[in-house]
């Protein structure tokens, strides 16, 4: 449901004084009113267990979030206009009590959207307190932020929890990496250019590789990421994420189902890794002291609350067969960590070799094109070609057609969260995950963390400030490939 731009909208924040809301959110919807994407009656309502008068929350947003916007966009009088915008509601989700000070706080006409920023283990208690208040209606929707369950058991628990009160179509379950402009571009690169679409394909394409590479540790979230992994954190969503979008059909519409089918089509298509496979194809690390970016750290097991002894993983890297008849034959490798040396993002395509060299002694000097997509830290596009040296003979040497997207496009371009949460309001679910995708990726996961669990292997060291065990190099080795950072 579209809204008009008159109509009324409470989007409810719970954990609303938490990490994610001050740090993401509120920057992204101040970012969406700075910009004119919200409507007058457009307001946001925090729920949160410190029983605090609104004056004191709307004083912690001031000091918490205001210091992490891009000062180019904080305008004072805009952002004063922002905080008129907050109301701040305390409640403890479980408890049916406050939910009746929520629906005073509402506005009475409002589209209600519900923005669960807290443990998924409280989604039951908050979707069925919100229906037992009387909030829920046919015009709802509720955001579900990640994780979305420990494995498929207790995602589909978490499905059939909150489908009780909200229908398929009311429900945003959020990756934010689908709201990165890059990712949203790839479909405008393949479906848009008839250069691409007839080579996007085996056996074109030779291989493609996924990297979601961060510098950072566990930070404070040890309690939490000791009992997720890399594997649950980041490969069963994000990076299937990536590869669907890379490896799927042509839908046949921007409808978001029509889009969704072909996505869940791919993960379908996943070929499972038996445990026989498991310790050929996939590569468990764990980061131990070292230096990122020239300072000192500390290994996993030294990090603040991360028990002594631990075997969960930082840094997986995986190969991926998708077994239909675009993708027979081509690996898809797939790999993130902790503590490595540089944060980055990227997809890259890497298309065949010529059957034949003209170029004789040269031929040593032929390297494959490859397509590389980064999404961050900075977002292009480029195309890695063979070309001429200057001066007599035919001497060759790699050379890119860049395109540059924030030199080609001017325009102000807004971040993941921002991008995602105007589409909650203006009610479009392609960037979102459906049920029925959720579901695939954690029966394509499962059977590769139970399998790692049975094998009892300690996941291979890695200094911080390095890319990963040398394993992970002898994974893309065997198919004749490097990693980006060694090519």
């Amino acid at each position: 449901m579209e809204l008009s731009e008159s109509a009324a909208l409470d989007l409810i924040i719970f954990g609303g004084a938490g990490d994610l809301a001050w740090r993401k959110l509120l920057p992204a919807l101040y970012m969406a009113h700075r910009h004119g994407s919200l409507g007058e009656r457009h307001r946001i309502i925090a729920v949160g267990r410190q029983d605090w008068p609104r004056k004191q929350y709307v004083e912690f947003v001031d000091r918490m979030s205001r210091p992490g916007i891009d000062p180019a966009s904080m305008q004072p009088l805009h952002w004063q206009d922002f905080l008129r915008r907050l109301d701040y509601v305390q409640l403890d989700a479980t408890q049916p009590e406050g939910y009746e000070r929520l629906k005073a706080a509402c506005q009475p006409d409002s589209v209600k959207v519900f923005y669960l920023a807290m443990a998924p283990d409280l989604f039951t208690a908050a979707t069925a307190h919100l229906h037992g208040a009387g909030l829920v209606d046919a015009n709802s929707r509720v955001v579900l932020e990640k994780p979305l369950g420990h494995d498929l058991a207790s995602a589909r628990a978490i499905n059939e929890a909150v489908a009780r009160h909200f229908e398929e179509r009311q429900i945003y379950r959020i990756d934010h990496y689908l709201g990165k402009e890059t990712v949203q571009n790839l479909m405008v690169l393949r479906f848009g250019n008839a250069i691409y679409e007839p080579m996007w394909r085996a056996p074109f394409i030779r291989s493609v590789q996924i990297t979601v590479a961060e510098t950072v540790g566990v930070g404070t979230r040890a309690g939490f990421y000791d009992h997720t992994g890399a594997m649950r954190d980041m490969v069963q969503n994000h990076l299937l994420q990536l590869l669907c979008i890379a490896a799927m059909e042509p839908p046949i519409s921007l409808e978001a189902d029509d889009v969704r089918d072909e996505k869940l089509k791919v993960l379908r298509s996943l070929r499972k890794l038996t445990p026989a496979q498991l310790r050929q194809d996939t590569v468990r690390g764990q980061y131990t002291a070292g230096s990122v970016e020239g300072e000192r750290v500390p290994g996993y097991l030294q990090e603040n609350g991360v028990p002594a002894g631990s075997r969960t993983e930082t840094f997986v890297a995986l190969r991926a067969h998708i077994d239909n008849a675009r993708w027979a034959g081509v690996p898809f490798f797939l790999r993130t960590g902790k503590r490595l040396p540089r944060r980055q993002s990227e997809i890259i395509v890497e298309f065949s070799q010529p059957p034949f060299s003209l170029f004789g002694d040269q031929s040593g000097l032929q390297q494959p094109n490859r397509l590389l997509i980064t999404l961050q830290p900075e977002e292009s596009i480029r195309l890695q070609m063979m070309a001429k040296e200057p001066g007599s003979g035919l001497r060759m040497r790699p050379v890119y057609l860049d395109l540059d997207l924030q030199s080609a496009f001017t325009e102000r371009r807004a971040e993941a969260y921002e991008r995602l949460l105007i589409d909650v309001v203006k009610g479009r679910l392609t960037h979102f995950m459906r049920r029925d995708e959720l579901e695939a990726a954690w029966r394509w996961a499962d059977p590769i963390l139970e399998g790692w669990d049975s094998l009892g292997d300690p996941p291979k060291p890695y200094p911080a400030g390095n890319w990963g065990p040398p394993a992970a190099s002898a994974l893309v080795a065997r198919e004749n490939v490097l990693w980006s950072e060694a090519q």
